[in-house]
């Protein structure tokens, strides 16, 4: 059913791994031999689309036998690109809930809010986009000094639509990993989300996914950022990342 049905070879020439399961074929006895193969063998990218492509295909063959329903190839790999974009949303996501609920809450050094730029400081502009049209999360970071000259900018993509809340705080979030990596302090990170600047600047507990991420926020804040802070901005004032959009 996986490799000898025509609809199921289509399926494997749409997602590109045809040729590799081919190959494995020829060299194995089985067909269990042949999946355990390729599994070993192929990137861990590839690997979790073949698996959920056998889930898809095999779902396929449920739908059709016992509800008499018929979906296309191309649907059924659609159906398998979702579930490898789901899967990875959801561990993206159960990391950052996990890091925070096993940290000690801490204590934010979070400045006045000001739109004037201090010498010496950087300004970081975050704007969460969301594409109905293209199943698409876009998170665009824009960097200044204090001068208002382009310093950093960077894309953040996300292959699935995330609900607004949870994007503008992995905005927040992608923001603060980037420029702890670089280790940048003296950054007023600009957010146009009142509700995400609130969160961050609040002490209440949010088991919510979009808490979670808050936390996870805080606790790289605190641990990386000494002279920074958070800060709400109207989209108006938040042109220089929304342009990136």
């Amino acid at each position: 059913m996986f490799f000898d049905c025509p609809f199921a070879v289509q399926v494997w020439n749409i997602t590109g791994l045809w040729g590799s399961i081919q190959h494995a074929l020829s060299s194995t006895v089985s067909v269990i031999d042949d999946i355990f193969s390729l599994l070993e063998q192929l990137y861990v990218e590839l690997a979790q689309r073949m698996a959920t492509v056998f889930w898809s295909i095999w779902k396929h063959r449920n739908l059709r036998v016992w509800d008499n329903v018929t979906e296309t190839s191309a649907t059924v790999v659609e159906c398998a690109r979702n579930m490898v974009v789901d899967w990875q949303l959801a561990n993206t996501l159960a990391v950052l809930a996990s890091t925070a609920l096993h940290q000690p809450s801490p204590t934010l050094a979070v400045g006045a809010s000001t739109s004037a730029q201090t010498s010496g400081r950087y300004k970081c502009n975050i704007d969460a986009a969301f594409s109905s049209q293209f199943n698409r999360t876009g998170i665009d970071i824009c960097v200044c000094d204090s001068d208002g000259t382009f310093v950093l900018a960077k894309i953040v993509t996300y292959p699935c639509m995330v609900p607004v809340d949870v994007g503008e705080a992995l905005g927040l979030h992608s923001a603060l990993q980037w420029l702890s990596d670089m280790q940048m302090d003296c950054v007023d990170f600009e957010t146009d989300s009142k509700l995400t600047s609130d969160a961050f600047l609040s002490t209440r507990n949010d088991t919510s996914e979009f808490g979670s991420i808050i936390l996870s926020c805080r606790l790289l804040f605190s641990s990386f950022f000494s002279n920074s802070r958070v800060e709400f901005v109207r989209r108006q004032a938040n042109a220089d990342a929304h342009a990136l959009s």
